[in-house]
């Protein structure tokens, strides 16, 4: 089987003085329907590999290969048209836009992953009630609860069905029931064979993964 992700000597450097490395030498494998999770401190690189693996970022040093393919001399053109096809994103601050309702912002990244119109309102409708909120589909999100607001991102980032699923820190805003639910939501899209990679500080968060990676100081190192 093909990995659906594969960084082979991955190394992302930022110009200084100093030059900082943020990822040195980083080689990963996650097959399709994996559940890992990314753990590390604040400044181990998390969101630097976060935005490698979410074609946001490239490497400076190094190789990138999603399904299979090679993304390091795609246009920026190319790397937003893989994005919108194959990766939903949930983060720790939701990022849904205010003025619009719940639907409507489930509703958003069809426009752009290349879904049909005919079926952007019913896919749109099935995400929201795999996330229990068929109810709010016409709320704003001022007026939902952290949790609500987290499982609509999620509704969002799924309803264009990826193959990858990136979360970072997606439970770093919410108390530890709400998280708690937050997971289990996340684990069951992975049983349906969705794959997912979780990036958190959080250990508890962590340990659920099915396979844990450290990271620490830039360097990756499997956690037994």
């Amino acid at each position: 089987m093909t990995a659906l992700i594969e960084l082979s000597d991955v190394t992302r450097s930022f110009p200084g003085p100093p030059e900082v490395q943020a990822l040195k030498g980083a080689n990963l494998s996650i097959e399709p329907g994996e559940y890992v999770s990314i753990v590390g401190p604040s400044g181990s690189g998390k969101s630097t590999m976060l935005n490698i693996l979410g074609l946001l970022d490239r490497p400076t040093v190094g190789e990138y290969r999603l399904g299979g393919a090679p993304t390091s001399k795609l246009t920026e053109d190319q790397r937003a048209a893989v994005r919108a096809q194959t990766i939903g994103f949930v983060f720790q601050s939701f990022h849904l836009m205010s003025r619009r309702s719940v639907f409507d912002n489930v509703l958003m990244p069809m426009t752009y992953s290349g879904v049909p119109r005919g079926e952007r309102a019913e896919r749109a409708a099935y995400a929201l009630e795999r996330v229990g909120l068929a109810h709010r589909r016409d709320f704003f999100p001022g007026t939902l609860s952290g949790g609500e607001k987290q499982r609509v991102a999620i509704a969002r980032a799924v309803v264009s069905d990826p193959k990858l699923l990136l979360a970072d820190e997606p439970t770093g805003s919410l108390d530890q029931r709400t998280s708690g639910e937050v997971m289990e939501l996340f684990e069951d899209l992975n049983s349906d064979g969705l794959t997912l990679v979780i990036i958190t500080h959080d250990q508890a968060v962590a340990e659920r993964a099915a396979r844990s990676v450290r990271i620490s100081d830039g360097r990756l190192s499997e956690v037994a």
